[in-house]
């Protein structure tokens, strides 16, 4: 570890161990940032001995003054029951914060949550607003959620055309699924013009990454235009 209070893992040298006291002292005088990093290394035992307790508490700190990725961990350990009391509410209550803040796996956590009823009642509206926001911070999995949720009217009214938008944008950054299923739109003509050489495109893209029905999907295409 050097001056940057970053650390790589291997041996613990002088450097780190004087490292760590900086990010020490910065935590007790305040900052987020330190507050959050020496959270981490007592959350990994690097540098110190690992101790879960001393980790929460110090991603509190930070997550208290709006440190997002503490507030999303410290959700993460409340749902877990490490270092802190296991505890559902809290869990959410931490993701939530950071979800407000952007933090885009909170987001999409979140949506996910509401979309299944885990731990919170079940609302496709609200996993929609949170799949939303963090679709628009160009998360591939809530692209392709947010397709999917209009392709079937959950949350959102039904549109294909919608869906279709939504799918692209994560198939065209390498999200198998998506291109799993605009490949279905376009075999379906669901808001696409019903294209057999695009579907058989999507689908190929799939297929390369291992998308087992893609490539059922595709064999089907070429046996029909044989």
């Amino acid at each position: 570890m050097t001056d940057s209070l970053s650390w790589d893992g291997g041996e613990v040298s002088q450097n780190d161990e004087q490292a760590f006291e900086k990010c020490r002292q910065a935590a007790e005088e305040g900052y987020a940032v330190a507050q959050f990093l020496l959270g981490r290394f007592y959350q990994k035992g690097e540098v110190v001995s690992q101790n879960e307790e001393l980790a929460a508490e110090w991603y509190r700190r930070a997550a208290e003054q709006g440190h997002g990725e503490a507030q999303f961990i410290l959700g993460l350990l409340y749902r877990k029951g490490r270092g802190v009391p296991q505890d559902d509410e809290e869990a959410v209550n931490w993701y939530h914060k950071a979800a407000e803040g952007g933090h885009v796996q909170a987001q999409c956590l979140l949506g996910v949550m509401y979309r299944r009823g885990r731990r919170v009642p079940r609302d496709d509206r609200r996993a929609a607003e949170w799949y939303r926001r963090a679709a628009e911070q160009n998360h591939r999995g809530a692209q392709f959620m947010m397709g999917w949720l209009y392709e079937n009217g959950w949350g959102v009214p039904q549109d294909d055309t919608e869906a279709v938008r939504w799918y692209r944008l994560a198939a065209e950054d390498g999200y198998p699924a998506a291109q799993f299923n605009l490949g279905w739109m376009y075999e379906n003509g669901r808001g696409v013009p019903q294209d057999d050489s695009q579907a058989a495109e999507w689908y190929r893209k799939a297929a390369r990454q291992d998308h087992v029905g893609a490539k059922f999907n595709l064999n089907v295409i070429y046996r029909k235009n044989l």
